[in-house]
């Protein structure tokens, strides 16, 4: 669209249903680069993207030509075919419904890259929910803990 001007950056917080520790270190790169794949495919540019076995974390630019929880649907949706079809997993692989999106002024992405490639570091001390609930807190997203990632069963 001409004359339009954005600046949008998106970090995206996901995870394995129920929590489960599938995404293992021998495939997660792999599962990375076809994330930014999904992503770039529709004209977003991944800045960053890292996890832990059980969620992942994406900070993107995000163009304002696609709604993000269709960005969404389809990363989730086209990665977890990808993981079945590559048979990474011995059951059936997929995501937990729902996401965390938290957006970012330009100033603040190099801190937000820092922490995604620290996650290793970051959960030698917390918890994914206690990450997570504290990012919604930081943003002042209201929650009900009762819908926040199912706990593991």
């Amino acid at each position: 669209m001409a004359n339009t001007y954005t600046q949008i950056h998106i970090q995206a917080v996901f995870a394995v249903q129920n929590r489960i520790s599938l995404i293992e270190a021998n495939w997660k790169d792999e599962l990375y680069k076809y994330i930014t794949g999904i992503v770039q495919k529709y004209d977003h540019k991944v800045l960053q993207i890292n996890g832990m076995p059980d969620h992942v974390h994406l900070l993107m630019g995000f163009r304002p030509t696609q709604a993000l929880s269709d960005l969404m649907q389809m990363v989730k949706e086209d990665s977890s075919k990808w993981i079945n079809k590559n048979r990474f997993v011995k059951r059936k692989f997929s995501w937990q419904s729902g996401y965390g999106a938290f957006s970012y002024s330009k100033n603040q992405v190099p801190r937000v890259i820092k922490y995604i490639q620290e996650q290793e570091k970051h959960h030698s001390k917390r918890s994914f929910l206690e990450e997570y609930e504290e990012l919604l807190k930081i943003h002042e997203v209201e929650y009900d803990k009762r819908y926040i990632f199912k706990p593991i069963e």
